[in-house]
């Protein structure tokens, strides 16, 4: 399959699928819009084994598959997502087993995992989020790569806890919970959210500070990165954040629906980023804008 073909694609499903990320994905110059676009598409595609509906087994033996997939992306060139992923990898120097993380992370998801502290949740929100970071970062570039892999790694981290917050009432709908039970106790909440909403909210506002402070931690990775990248972090962090902001001031409402920007929030957000990296390149440390 044709290399721009297979872009194509991928930046059609991102287009379709990230109803958040599109928005700051499109502030990066194309070559680099190309390839997130793809890293996406394929982080996706893992997603949606693990969410889809097919039974336990079934999903564990698609996982693997995709595993065995990223040991061989040149032998997969009927595949356009693969293909593009393969290209990613020769440009970027993208970093493939942090696919691999994130296949772990489904794995936790399919078998049930539940996390009884706060730090047993951030292994599982590197896996699925951090490891989404760390692919990003290998495609905006850094001076300083050791000491941005960290902040980028703890930047996923806090948007995953965000989507875990926001998604509340919607996961434990498919029998998932993620907060963890030592925090549940804590706020006297049943460990499985059976309890009132009152008690989830409690809960929920209880993570809150917590989120707060991964996005502190991953904020840092900014200066590490040119204009274009730095306004595509800033768009999608921003837009999180927001979404953060809003279930702090009402952390009930997550048991009642699912908390979301308009469109033309995320466009303001996506501006503002923009604007700010701007004003702030002089300081920028990655590849020219």
């Amino acid at each position: 399959m044709n290399v721009e073909t297979a872009y194509a694609t991928c930046e059609r499903i991102t287009r379709r699928e990230a109803k958040n990320f599109a928005y700051g994905i499109r502030l990066l110059r194309p070559p680099e819009r190309r390839a997130l676009s793809a890293v996406y598409a394929l982080a996706r595609r893992i997603d949606d084994i693990g969410d889809g509906d097919m039974e336990p087994a079934r999903k564990l033996e698609a996982l693997a598959e995709s595993r065995k997939a990223l040991d061989e992306l040149h032998l997969h060139q009927d595949d356009p997502v693969l293909v593009a992923v393969a290209d990613v990898a020769v440009h970027y120097e993208l970093p493939l087993p942090a696919f691999g993380d994130l296949i772990d992370g489904c794995e936790m998801d399919v078998i049930g995992v539940t996390y009884e502290s706060f730090d047993d949740l951030v292994v599982y929100c590197r896996r699925v989020a951090g490891s989404i970071g760390r692919l990003s970062l290998s495609i905006f570039g850094s001076r300083e790569r050791d000491d941005a892999v960290m902040k980028a790694d703890d930047l996923g981290v806090a948007l995953q806890i965000v989507n875990i917050l926001r998604d509340v009432r919607e996961d434990r709908e498919r029998g998932r919970v993620y907060l963890p039970a030592g925090d549940a106790k804590l706020a006297g909440c049943p460990p499985d959210l059976s309890g009132p909403p009152e008690a989830v909210a409690k809960l929920v506002r209880l993570e809150c500070p917590r989120a707060r402070d991964w996005f502190r931690r991953g904020f840092a990775l900014l200066p590490h990165l040119d204009i274009r990248s730095r306004a595509c972090i800033g768009a999608m962090a921003g837009i999180y954040e927001r979404l953060l902001h809003r279930i702090e001031r009402d952390p009930i409402v997550v048991t009642r629906t699912r908390v979301s920007l308009s469109g033309t929030e995320k466009l303001f957000v996506a501006f503002d980023a923009l604007a700010r990296a701007a004003a702030s390149g002089l300081g920028s440390t990655g590849r020219s804008s």
